[in-house]
């Protein structure tokens, strides 16, 4: 099985580098397992509503928002933030 390739949305790469290092370390270990870049949609969430189509992936206190594009193998992840913020 291939792996998913993991790429940031400039906007969400902003978010990032604005993170503590602890919390950039801990969001890089998550998406950097195995398990997540084979088959993504065992972990997270897929979202409703207005998010319908994007999964939710939960870091600690802080939560990632992706697109999974299967075609191309992809994970984009579109936002980082704080779990209080992310969905405003």
């Amino acid at each position: 099985m291939a792996f998913y390739e993991i790429e940031f949305d400039p906007r969400a790469a902003k978010n990032f580098s604005k993170l503590d290092k602890s919390t950039q370390k801990a969001i890089q270990k998550y998406l950097n397992k195995d398990q997540l870049r084979r088959n993504p949609r065992t972990f997270g969430k897929s979202l409703r509503y207005s998010l319908f189509g994007l999964w939710r992936y939960r870091v600690g206190d802080y939560r990632l928002i992706v697109n999974i594009q299967d075609d191309v193998l992809i994970i984009l992840v579109l936002d980082v933030d704080h779990r209080k913020d992310i969905y405003d």
